[in-house]
């Protein structure tokens, strides 16, 4: 992966300087949806910027096709609940961590991944894509790079809670970046859904690619 910035001769020329950026190694969440085709597309863009992305499979295999769907899934006796799922995601991350993960999630991966970032010493930033968790009273980083990407409003992330959110999240030592979506569904990012947004999708995902450019 490169960046290019324009540098100035003394004729008033202009040549492009081409640096590498090194990559990151990034572990990406999926929603309650399951690990579908919109996740696996998400991986592929962050692929070939130039990361290495380590997709989970949290729902072994089980997937919806609309956020309603999904919810009922969850809700169905037997599907795991969060502490299992959290659980999978550590056995699925363990053997990665030693490198300095990024650690992303859409929904409730989100809430999953920041569960992990925040627990490990090693994380090299977090990137949340319309899922927040609570915070621990006890929670410290060393300003621990954040990136959160929500609609607005989002039923789910209420601005209450959000703004409770921002401000534990700093008290705790995170450097954030909040990014806000007006008039959008929760999964906006998700091509194949209803709620999906192409523009604020892209929006998103530059700005995301931008920010583990900085890790």
């Amino acid at each position: 992966m490169w960046s290019t910035r324009l540098q100035g001769s003394q004729q008033g020329l202009f040549v492009k300087e081409v640096t590498p950026v090194a990559p990151v190694s990034i572990v990406l969440l999926h929603s309650v949806c399951g690990l579908t085709a919109d996740v696996r597309a998400a991986a592929d863009r962050l692929s070939a910027a130039g990361h290495e992305v380590i997709t989970p499979d949290l729902f072994e295999g089980k997937t919806a096709p609309s956020l309603e769907e999904g919810m009922r899934m969850r809700e169905q006796e037997g599907s795991p609940g969060r502490d299992e799922l959290l659980r999978r995601a550590v056995t699925a991350t363990a053997p990665h961590s030693e490198k300095g993960l990024v650690y992303a999630g859409f929904s409730i991966g989100g809430s999953i991944a920041q569960t992990l970032a925040l627990a490990d010493e090693k994380a090299r930033g977090l990137l949340l894509l319309s899922g927040t968790s609570d915070i621990p009273e006890d929670t410290a980083v060393d300003e621990l790079p954040v990136q959160l990407h929500v609609a607005d409003p989002d039923a789910f992330e209420p601005h209450d809670w959000l703004t409770a959110w921002y401000l534990r999240m700093q008290r705790a030592g995170a450097d954030v970046e909040v990014h806000r979506y007006p008039g959008v569904g929760h999964l906006y990012t998700h091509a194949e859904l209803d709620e999906y947004d192409k523009d604020a999708a892209e929006r998103t995902w530059r700005t995301a690619l931008g920010f583990l450019e900085t890790l």
